[in-house]
């Protein structure tokens, strides 16, 4: 009998393979998106110049490993936290829309203008150290907490929640709704894997199930009960979800655009280049509708499977470390990005309400492409900080 030593490789080669492909999907459907002209710029070299930043800034990040990566999370947290404080602040003293430091886009105030740089989204940052620091804060607590009770379990739950919280409202109050909503998918993400017991968590998500149930029907129904929390434009989201062409010459606009350019394209598509439902932002938050209509159902299923492989390899990085910090962070991961999906998929089908949340790894982005890079590189440095060994043995 003979036995051999096999190291696992450092780098999860896997995951770079799909993010390469996700990379061309990516550069294919803005170069197409453009034709509709509604921006007299080509994103073409800018997304290949931001994943090529995201890239160098992934291998740094791979590079850090977890006790780094817990001395950081606190203070990244802390400087995302106070810009994200800045922008509501400038929002506050009711200077310019167009102010150069953070001018206002789409309605909101949700970006810093960086010389050199362009505009730069800390939300989308706020979402890495968010995870980092409820993984930290997991991690810790069950260290200090050996032995598990229903007030150790509830005290976790209410440190999650803070952290969670803070950004949360500050993003909420921008306006921005579904980036709020990333961060609630989050925290339910880390909780369902930290290991608080379901005698607490059974209640809290069927009180939460009843409670969003009823806060939908009220706003569709009794919106006026709502006034003050809901701005003018989210209701008319609503409607417009729900019944769309009715509004299709107001909020509806986008939804039946967005069904008609998908439902044009059938099986196969129309070909490359050769969409012609025009749809506004079809390079960033509608790309998906590009690819349907110009590659059909079989294409847009390809797109799909690609995120499938991507969540499917992050998921099993996570179960195979043994370090706890870094299988909450790839639960937090995958959280991020399976929202991310179903949201904006949802929202070209109809399937959800529109917000403006951009395809991950397609969709034209600064800010959301980097930071979405650097979250691979933290899943990336799970297998580069730890050395693992499979044992076989044939028989002679």
């Amino acid at each position: 009998m003979t036995s051999s030593k096999k190291v696992i490789p450092k780098i999860d080669y896997g995951i770079i393979l799909t993010l390469m492909l996700m990379a061309l999907v990516s550069l294919i459907a803005i170069y197409s998106a453009q034709k509709t002209g509604q921006y007299k710029v080509n994103f073409v070299p800018k997304q290949i110049q931001w994943y090529v930043l995201g890239s160098v800034a992934a291998y740094i990040v791979m590079r850090l490993d977890s006790d780094q990566m817990k001395k950081i999370s606190w203070y990244a947290y802390g400087i995302c936290a106070f810009s994200l404080f800045g922008l509501l602040a400038i929002d506050a003293l009711g200077l310019s829309k167009e102010f150069f430091l953070a001018p206002e886009r789409n309605g909101a105030r949700s970006w810093y203008q960086i010389p050199g740089a362009g505009l730069i989204q800390p939300a989308e940052f706020m979402k890495i150290f968010l995870i980092m620091v409820l993984a930290k804060v997991t991690s810790g607590h069950h260290v200090k907490f050996v032995h598990k009770t229903l007030k150790s379990d509830f005290w976790l739950l209410i440190k999650l929640g803070a952290v969670t919280g803070v950004p949360a409202l500050l993003i909420l109050k921008q306006p921005d709704l579904g980036t709020a909503l990333v961060f609630i998918a989050i925290l339910l993400a880390v909780i369902l894997v930290s290991g608080i017991s379901w005698k607490i968590l059974v209640p809290l998500f069927a009180v939460s199930g009843v409670i969003g149930s009823a806060l939908l029907y009220i706003a569709v129904y009794y919106h006026e009960l709502l006034q003050g929390i809901l701005e003018p434009h989210q209701y008319k989201r609503i409607y417009s979800w729900l019944d769309p062409w009715n509004f299709r010459t107001d909020e509806g606009y986008q939804l039946v655009n967005a069904l008609q350019s998908i439902g044009s394209g059938m099986t196969v598509g129309k070909g490359f280049y050769n969409g012609e439902v025009y749809m506004p932002e079809s390079h960033s938050d509608f790309i998906f509708t590009t690819i349907g209509e110009e590659f059909g159902f079989v294409g847009a299923s390809i797109v799909i499977s690609l995120f499938f492989l991507l969540i499917y390899q992050i998921t099993k990085t996570g179960l195979d470390t043994k370090n706890p910090f870094y299988s909450y962070i790839c639960a937090g991961v995958v959280a991020m990005i399976a929202f991310h999906v179903f949201q904006n998929i949802g929202m070209t089908i109809g399937l959800m309400p529109i917000t403006g949340i951009p395809l991950p790894f397609i969709s034209y982005g600064g800010s959301g492409l980097l930071a979405n890079m650097m979250v691979i590189g933290i899943v990336l440095s799970v297998r580069y900080h730890y050395k693992r060994y499979m044992f076989a043995s044939d028989e002679e």
